[in-house]
């Protein structure tokens, strides 16, 4: 029993509620009354940005040379149209117009103002592109460094929380949240952040220069303006509702994709090729849609205020025109405007188009903002007491808690292991052994109790420091995608690679490491799949023996091994487990036999505790009952192999690992005690 599979705690996933028929007072609401997760969260952008503040302090500075790059692109957008309006005036007054004001204010001919203004606008136009490109590099690296420093943080927080969260969350959406949604964020902030901040800005200081130059036409720009808000306020609650289905369906995607391809070999041996590419496909179709409703309602808003901006112009166009004719402007003054117009129209028809994409960013933010509220149960004491000179010892001490689905399994429990024991722990399926080894390393705390590691108790210790006392072997041995060198080392950082080779030696494992392609620098596949299952797990034992930690944990160390391979991992366990504390939790006769202390747990009780002798003394005694059942099982075992040895391509005789000698033994009668069958 692998340590985070049992129902005993460390999967407490609340039940499913029970679908229930909408009361009449939701039916009559409508979607007001639709139940608070489904309604849009209106703080959703407030969340993203509580998210991405913490790291806006230490990239001040760029932030402030970005700014002032934003300052100039929009000072220099506001100066744009003024050497046009001098040319047109200047233009318009030599063919003998008169207006209302000096058409060369500076004191220069026709000809002199308009190579003037032609120089002007040049210079204007390459300030305006320096100062975007100042602003758009300075933004584009802080939002770099900000996503780097967000998705090493948000990895932290994810390592910190407890099983019981990894227990119920998909591996898949927690990457498609730490990899695409950081991915989006960074990528809006540059395309879309930015510039809706610079857009703002010109328009509030367009709509000041233009109320100055004419009153009248500047309530056009403004109405247009609120038009547009109205059709914001309506089309965004709905874009990032839209797009929040688009980011958890991708995330499902991913999670379902990971699933059958972390389980391709089951998969291709049942053939259940087409009915996972069948569950797979629907989950596509599903985010596509919500993907393409999205998109649909975000090219919607952008064309209706295109439309909006053009109604605009043209009512601008006429009443300019008409002040024109009554000598109230001129015309150098209407194209001034217009062209304000255009500007100020333009960082509307981009807020559409921007809306659209920070809704979407929105609703990655909110999925991040999601993952940081989970709470880190389990973290380090304000000030943690170091660990020095830990002898083995092992104390349970009135532990209490209830199993994964709220039931109490253990009730004040106390249990003392003395430094140098080798103790195993036996019982049924969800009788809590594997949670109480996960409270022993803090992957879980029980509700009430304590527990002492050579007299320190594991809430006054660092994790770090806790888990680099014990030295943990799960069933199944996890390997990564690095050299087999590295793989051991991952057991003590600072190891050198004579103390690796030492490890593997003693492990059993040095002989077919050199006999790899690489050696020691052979890079394993993923999860180790290159090598057989004993060979995983004796490079999992030199792991375990390099970390020199006084308390080893077996968690069904051979369970699914052959005999051979089991025998050659049950003698490197022998040398893992010498001179350490050991706790086996073992439903394997073998390994039981070499132990000194024994414990039959069941529904979160110790009901026996005693030595292998003592227990197997006792007929009615779980432990000896048990052995019995062994001891069946096997010679079952045995006399189905009978034929199968017989056969001219049987090359050897199975050999039975209850008897030593080459007779073999009868079977049990029902009478027969657990000592005659050791014996």
């Amino acid at each position: 029993m692998a340590i985070g599979t049992s129902r005993t705690g460390i999967d407490q996933r609340d039940p499913a509620p029970h679908s229930e028929r909408p009361s009449l007072l939701r039916r009559l609401l409508g979607s007001s009354a639709v139940p608070k997760k489904e309604r849009l969260d209106p703080s959703a952008l407030r969340r993203t940005l509580q998210v991405v503040r913490p790291h806006l302090p230490r990239h001040l500075l760029l932030c402030l040379v970005g700014m002032v790059g934003l300052l100039l692109d929009v000072a220099f957008r506001v100066l744009e149209p003024w050497p046009l309006k001098y040319a047109i005036d200047a233009v318009t007054s030599a063919l003998g117009a008169e207006l209302p004001s000096d058409a060369s204010p500076f004191g220069l001919d026709i000809e002199e103002t308009v190579i003037a203004a032609a120089i002007c606008l040049a210079i204007i136009i390459a300030g305006r592109a320096g100062s975007n490109y100042l602003a758009t590099i300075s933004f584009a690296k802080v939002g770099a460094r900000i996503a780097t420093e967000l998705r090493t943080r948000v990895f932290d927080h994810i390592q910190a929380l407890s099983l019981r969260y990894h227990s119920r969350a998909s591996i898949g959406d927690t990457s498609q949240r730490l990899v695409g949604d950081v991915g989006r964020l960074q990528d809006v902030a540059v395309t879309a952040g930015l510039p809706l901040i610079g857009n703002v800005i010109t328009l509030a200081v367009l709509l000041v220069v233009m109320v100055i130059l004419d009153p009248f036409l500047s309530g056009i720009v403004i109405a247009t303006g609120l038009i547009y808000l109205l059709l914001s306020r309506r089309s965004s609650p709905k874009i990032v509702r839209a797009s929040r289905s688009t980011r958890k369906g991708e995330g499902s995607l991913v999670g379902a994709a990971a699933e059958a391809l972390g389980a391709i070999r089951v998969v291709q041996s049942y053939g259940l090729e087409k009915t996972v590419a069948h569950e797979f496909a629907g989950g596509n179709e599903k985010a596509m849609k919500a993907g393409v409703k999205a998109k649909k309602l975000a090219a919607g808003l952008e064309r209706s205020t295109d439309v909006l901006v053009g109604i605009a112009q043209g009512a601008v166009l006429v009443v300019g025109s008409l002040q024109v004719l009554r000598g109230a402007m001129s015309p150098g003054d209407m194209v001034l405007f217009l062209t304000y117009l255009k500007i100020a129209m333009k960082p509307l028809r981009d807020m559409a188009k921007y809306t659209g994409r920070i809704a979407r960013a929105s609703a990655s933010g909110e999925r991040i903002a999601d993952l940081m509220d989970e709470e880190i149960e389990i973290a380090d004491p304000e000030r943690p007491v170091p660990m020095r000179h830990v002898r083995g010892t092992v104390e349970f001490s009135s532990i209490t808690s209830p199993d994964g689905h709220g039931r109490p399994l253990f009730e004040g429990l106390d249990l003392r292991i003395p430094a140098g024991q080798h103790l195993g722990i036996l019982g049924p399926s969800g009788g809590g052994k594997s949670t109480l080894v996960s409270y022993l390393l803090r992957l879980n705390e029980p509700q009430q109790g304590r527990i002492r590691i050579g007299g320190y108790d594991t809430r006054s210790v660092s994790l770090a420091d806790l888990r680099r006392h014990v030295a943990i072997l799960p069933q199944e041995s996890v390997l990564f995608t690095e050299s087999v060198r590295e793989n051991i080392r991952f057991g003590r950082r600072d190891a050198s690679s004579a103390e690796i080779e030492e490890a593997a030696r003693r492990a059993g494992a040095h002989d077919f490491i050199m006999g790899l392609p690489e050696g020691y620098d052979t890079v394993l596949g993923n999860r180790g799949d290159t090598l057989s299952g004993g060979q995983r797990q004796r490079i999992a034992i030199a792991r375990a023996m390099i970390r020199r930690a006084p308390v080893v944990v077996l968690d069904e160390a051979t369970t699914g091994l052959d005999p051979a391979a089991k025998a050659q991992v049950n003698e490197s366990l022998r040398e893992l487990a010498r001179s350490r504390t050991t706790i086996s939790i073992t439903h394997d006769a073998t390994t039981v036999a070499g132990l000194d202390r024994v414990l039959w747990l069941e529904d979160g009780r110790i009901l026996e505790d005693g030595t292998p002798a003592q227990l197997a003394a006792d007929p009615d005694s779980h432990y000896s009952r048990w052995i019995v059942e062994q001891r069946s099982d096997d010679d079952a075992a045995d006399t189905a192999a009978e034929p199968a040895a017989q056969s001219p391509l049987s090359t050897s005789m199975p050999t039975s690992i209850w008897t030593p000698t080459s007779s073999p033994t009868p079977n049990p009668s029902p009478h027969t005690s657990s000592q005659e069958v050791l014996r």
